[in-house]
């Protein structure tokens, strides 16, 4: 029926997240919740917010899934990834409070993790420390 293993169960889960989170802002962009009253603003926010920790906990589940050498390959670029991405959106922040710099939404912080993680994973080879 689908692909019983870590990477296909991975997949799948990757893929529903995503059709919801893709659902609601979609919806959004067409305006359907242009009228939306402050706690149904919150309630959207969460809603949309929660595909993304959603799609964190299954890559998390392919690591506790994988076997030793996969998981401590992946925990090494979660890590690198993770500090990346904090140190660039911190120095962006400083950059926004001391230089002017334009204002980047916080949510930014999902995309640019990802894209470190991407990075991390091009140049992480090996688990060792």
């Amino acid at each position: 029926m689908f692909d019983r293993t870590p990477e296909g169960r991975y997949r799948l889960r990757t893929t529903m997240f995503f059709l919801g989170y893709g659902s609601v802002n979609v919806a959004a962009m067409l305006g359907a919740f242009d009228d939306i009253a402050r706690p149904g603003a919150w309630l959207l926010a969460l809603a949309v917010a929660a595909p993304v920790a959603g799609q964190m906990w299954a890559a998390l589940e392919l690591m506790r899934q994988s076997d030793e050498y996969v998981r401590a390959l992946m925990a090494k670029r979660f890590i690198i990834a993770a500090g990346l991405a904090m140190s660039l959106f911190s120095a962006w922040g400083f950059a926004e409070s001391y230089a002017h710099a334009a204002h980047l939404e916080g949510w930014l912080i999902y995309p640019l993790f990802w894209a470190c993680y991407g990075f991390a994973s091009c140049t992480v080879k090996t688990s060792r420390v």
